[in-house]
């Protein structure tokens, strides 16, 4: 069905997103949360849309970017994850200018709520707040116990123009886990951070409505989330190798890949050669840990995602993909010319340098969507 068509090119299943979208929904009723979406993996609107199920209330975004395409795509509710800078303010109010949409920022620094106070008084706007906390990955976000986490939430409740809305926390660290046990366990960890930070400040009279986690696998194992209300998870709409390294996916639910074309046989050295290199697939091999034949990405046929034999690529160049053969017959099977699709480790960081989908559902084509990249 891929015949003509140039590559490397980024190719949705419009089926299994729509399936993976609904496990999410139906797995967050039974854990009695809201579903925050992040959208920045996807970074498409008729991708929210399904995330969302037709509601365009309550999403997640990493940058500015995507806060202000998804604002001017009639989303609203929108939380930026990554926090915020005082550079950015100004960028922040033109967005509700234009949208109408207040975005809800994110910080873990005293400085940043004092400036933000200041620069919504001087500037006659309203900035929306939720304070991060740190469960254990150690990337960003304060210690709930902190005094920091008190100051920072009397500051931005204090303030005229600011607004404090909740806590939220990130269980990355699930991504490192080597099995389900080791999941729960962060799970647990993004619970007890968010509640006792949310329990400390509603002693003082600060109440939190938002108290929100999340990452996909913790998400999907999680033995409950009472005390919070909402999760956030995105990589699930997608799913990839490394995800499937976890057992938290099967293959048949990855739902992006990459077409590429094979463009050079290296017989001496038993290697094929495709246009997918590190810019088209991605440098990323997080998913080795857990499973080591995944090298740069599985390669699959081009029309049924079946993974040929035990092919992978195993090393990348900026514009091209390698791929060791230990069969002079693979050299038959994958002339100079036809197509192969990878399956990537880590869809978030494949997906980013392309501007569109080609969308399938089943063995057609259904259509181009857009989507927005940049900062």
């Amino acid at each position: 069905m891929f015949e003509n068509m140039e590559t490397p090119r980024l190719i949705l299943d419009r089926g299994r997103l729509i399936k993976n979208s609904r496990l999410f929904m139906e797995r967050a009723k039974e854990l009695g949360v809201k579903l925050r979406p992040h959208l920045k993996t996807p970074k498409s609107v008729e991708v929210g849309k399904i995330a969302k199920d037709g509601d365009m209330t309550g999403i997640t975004v990493s940058t500015l970017k995507e806060a202000e395409y998804f604002a001017n795509n009639g989303f609203s509710n929108i939380m930026l994850a990554a926090a915020i800078t005082p550079n950015k303010f100004a960028r922040v109010k033109r967005i509700f200018e234009a949208s109408g949409q207040q975005i809800i920022l994110a910080t873990d620094s005293l400085w940043v709520a004092n400036e933000a106070v200041s620069y919504a008084t001087a500037n006659d706007c309203d900035l929306a707040f939720v304070i991060e906390v740190d469960c254990g990955e150690h990337r960003s976000g304060l210690p709930y116990d902190s005094t920091e986490l008190i100051e920072i939430a009397q500051v931005l409740s204090a303030g005229d123009r600011t607004h404090f809305k909740g806590i939220m926390t990130h269980g990355g660290h699930s991504y490192l886990a080597g099995e389900r046990s080791e999941v729960v366990k962060v799970a647990e960890s993004e619970r007890h951070a968010v509640t006792h930070a949310a329990k400390r400040l509603s002693d003082l009279g600060i109440e939190c409505e938002i108290v929100s986690v999340g990452s996909s696998p913790t998400v999907l194992w999680a033995e409950h989330l009472d005390g919070v209300t909402e999760a956030r998870a995105g990589v699930y709409l997608f799913w990839d190798l490394m995800q499937y390294a976890l057992n938290v996916c099967e293959l048949d639910d990855i739902a992006v890949s990459v077409l590429a074309t094979v463009i050079g046989h290296n017989r001496g050295a038993k290697t094929i050669v495709i246009d997918a290199g590190a810019l088209a697939i991605s440098k990323d091999i997080g998913a080795n840990k857990n499973l080591p034949d995944a090298k740069y990405g599985y390669v699959c046929d081009a029309s049924t995602l079946e993974r040929i034999g035990t092919l992978s690529v195993d090393a990348v160049y900026q514009e091209h993909g390698i791929i060791p053969v230990d069969d002079d017959a693979m050299f038959e099977l994958l002339p100079i010319g036809s197509m192969v699709r990878i399956l990537p480790n880590h869809t978030c960081i494949t997906a980013a340098p392309y501007d569109s989908y080609t969308v399938i559902e089943g063995d057609k084509i259904i259509g181009e969507w857009s989507r927005i990249g940049g900062w």
